[in-house]
């Protein structure tokens, strides 16, 4: 029986997806991007439309020739990296590298947000196609990119100093920085004064509790100047407060949604003070599985994501 290949991304996953599968399939990892813009020039086609002119990563060469000495026996190739769009831009440069038209094959699309044997098994049941929609967007991305970081870039180490980058986000994000700066420096400070009191019941409990000034002969209580705070303290100092009237309400507190990619990585930077790369990269961990004792097994969806949905299975198992 000709077995099937499978190809993911990270080597890791390799083993939790071939241990799932079984000795039907061979499993082999690209380790991220197999292709790429050449690093030594533009590799853009300005007058051309655009067209991105690809080489492989001279770091996966070796993958490469690995992954298509695999392919050769196979009459069917699925492709697995992550399913976003970088995964799926891996995926076709990964087809277009494994194609061959003596031996024609058939290439499958396969996704799944949890490596549990359940969720693997399911994708592979329903394979698709390649999303060139997705790769579509990935590639003007990866161009913008390079045009952005090959043409700005040395005007900076012209001006200001060598070794220095700009891109397509970072360009922005500094023009949003030099843009609140400037708002800040230009800010005209308002001076005023808060006055509140600790103040306690003249009957039991008289456990003390705190008030603030909120209005002063029925309007908003604003003091701008520190003749007329000074005058306001004086005015209540000494006297008995009353209770005017007592509102009762209801208050729902809903559970946090789940965590996505920017919420995650808020989380652990003000709880832990982790970095984004090493949230990313222990969630990564997380993501292809850790051994429980019975094997590898997928702890979490996967992480770059900025969907709220939860699948079916997990308030299950989680109760």
């Amino acid at each position: 029986m000709t077995k099937k290949l499978v190809v993911v991304e990270s080597p890791a996953k390799a083993k939790t997806i071939g241990k799932i599968l079984g000795a039907d399939f061979v499993v082999k990892s690209s380790k991220g991007h197999v292709r790429d813009l050449p690093v030594k020039r533009l590799g853009v086609d300005l007058r051309g439309g655009f067209q991105p002119q690809y080489e492989i990563v001279p770091a996966r060469k070796k993958v490469v020739d690995e992954i298509k000495s695999a392919a050769k026996p196979c009459e069917e190739i699925y492709l697995c990296p992550d399913p976003d769009r970088e995964g799926e831009a891996i995926a076709w440069h990964l087809q277009q590298l494994l194609q061959d038209p003596k031996q024609p094959k058939e290439f499958r699309r396969v996704q799944y947000n949890e490596i549990t044997p359940r969720a693997v098994r399911e994708a592979f049941d329903h394979p698709g196609d390649i999303d060139m929609r997705r790769v579509d967007a990935q590639q003007a991305r990866r161009v913008l990119d390079r045009i952005v970081g090959y043409m700005v870039s040395p005007l900076l180490w012209r001006r200001i100093r060598r070794g220095l980058s700009a891109g397509r986000v970072q360009s922005v994000a500094l023009k949003l920085v030099c843009d609140r700066e400037r708002a800040i420096r230009s800010f005209v400070p308002d001076v005023y004064w808060l006055l509140g009191a600790k103040v306690h019941k003249l009957v039991p409990p008289v456990d003390p509790f705190r008030v603030r000034l909120a209005r002063i002969d029925g309007k908003k209580a604003e003091i701008k100047s520190e003749d007329a705070a000074k005058g306001t303290l004086a005015d209540v100092q000494g006297r008995d407060l009353s209770v005017r009237a007592i509102k009762r309400r209801e208050v729902t507190r809903r559970a946090p949604p789940p965590f996505i990619t920017s919420s995650l990585q808020q989380a652990a930077s003000t709880q832990h003070g982790y970095s984004p790369s090493r949230t990313m990269a222990l969630a990564q961990r997380l993501y292809e599985g850790i051994d429980l004792g019975a094997g590898s097994v997928g702890l979490i969806t996967y992480m770059r994501t900025d969907s709220f949905n939860v699948s079916r299975e997990a308030p299950a198992i989680n109760s």
